[in-house]
This record gives C-alpha cells, structure tokens and sequence, in this order.
C-alpha cells in the first residue's frame, strides 16, 4: 500500500468518525429537546389541576366570606390568567406567581373564619391544592434540570455546531418569582415568655 492510500484511508476514517459523532450529536439534541417538553407537558397537566380545584375553593370561601368580593375576583382574574393557553414557560411563570399570590389572599381571608377553618370541604380541598403545589414543584425541578441539560450542550463546543446547522435553541427555564417563596425565612422568638 502506497502513502496516497494510507492518507486516502486516514482521510475517509477521520470523515467517518465526524459523521457519527455529528448524528450522535444530532440524535442527543432530539432526545433532550423531547425531554424537556414532556416535563413541560407533566407541569402543565398539574398547573390544569391546580386551576380546576381554585373555582371550588373560592366557592367554599364564598359561603363565609361573601364580603370578599375584591380576594374572589382578584384570584378569579389571576386563575383566567393562569389558564389561558399559548404561553411560554416564562410567561406561565409570571401568570403562576400571581395566582400564587392571590390565593394567598384567599388564604389569609380564611383565616378569619375559623368555622372555614374548620369545614371538611376547605381542608380537603386546601391539602389537594397543597399536594398539586408539591407536583408543580417536582416537575418544576424536573423540567428545570432537563432545560439546564439541553441550554448547556447547545451552547458548548462543539456541539454548538451542531445546534446551529439544525436550529436546536435554549430553552426557558420555568422559575418561581414569588418573593415568599425566595425570601429567607425569619425566626422571632420575641417575647412569647415575658
């Protein structure tokens, strides 16, 4: 064998090894890019559940708080909000985070009433929206980790080559704004004692 065919077999080896690592690549992007919308598509099946059990609560609330009228509507608009199909994971974000804090509201009004308090439909309906609140925060962290795996090799060399030649893009992560739920907790044992 001659160096011409030594090079020509070097060569075609070296194109080989490009192409299988290119499909490779291409075949990861795919998978994580369809791993990132199912987790979307978990989230969004629980924010529907969480969106379906709010109208029966304000209803219970209703029954002992009808002078709430600004809570009701307040978290009825932040709910429609909520609801409304075609945004982006960002923009559900916001939407949830303001219902999150509308139905604070809805909670503090409770807590006036201890009779609601008290009532088997508020608390079965108050533990089945806390049990949703804990999935929505599982496939947020779920979804959160796929996104972080997909944003980083669409961004590293070299398989941001790949990402580019097949439009393969970052994706949006799916925070919580909520300052209650960033802020730091405070303990005040003042003067319980004294």
């Amino acid at each position: 064998m001659d160096l011409v065919g030594i090079v020509l077999i070097v060569i075609l080896a070296l194109v080989l090894i490009a192409v299988i690592w290119g499909v490779g690549t291409y075949n990861g992007f795919v998978r994580l890019r369809n791993l990132v919308q199912e987790a979307w598509r978990q989230i969004d099946v629980e924010l529907h559940r969480r969106h379906d059990l709010i109208p029966n609560l304000v209803e219970t609330v209703k029954g002992y708080a009808a002078h709430e009228r600004a809570v009701f509507d307040e978290v009825t608009a932040a709910r429609a909000a909520a609801a409304a199909p075609g945004s982006s994971p960002a923009e559900q974000a916001v939407q949830e985070n303001q219902l999150t804090t509308a139905l604070g509201h809805l909670f503090a009004v409770a807590e006036a009433y201890p009779q609601l308090r008290a009532a088997d439909n508020f608390l079965a309906l108050q533990a089945e929206l806390t049990n949703t609140e804990d999935r929505i925060a599982a496939g947020r962290r779920f979804y959160n980790a796929n996104v972080r795996q997909l944003n980083t090799k669409v961004e590293s060399f070299p398989s941001n080559i790949i990402a580019g030649w097949f439009h393969f893009s970052r994706a949006e992560y799916f925070e919580a704004e909520e300052p209650a739920v960033r802020a730091v907790p405070t303990v005040d044992f003042g003067t319980a004692g004294a």
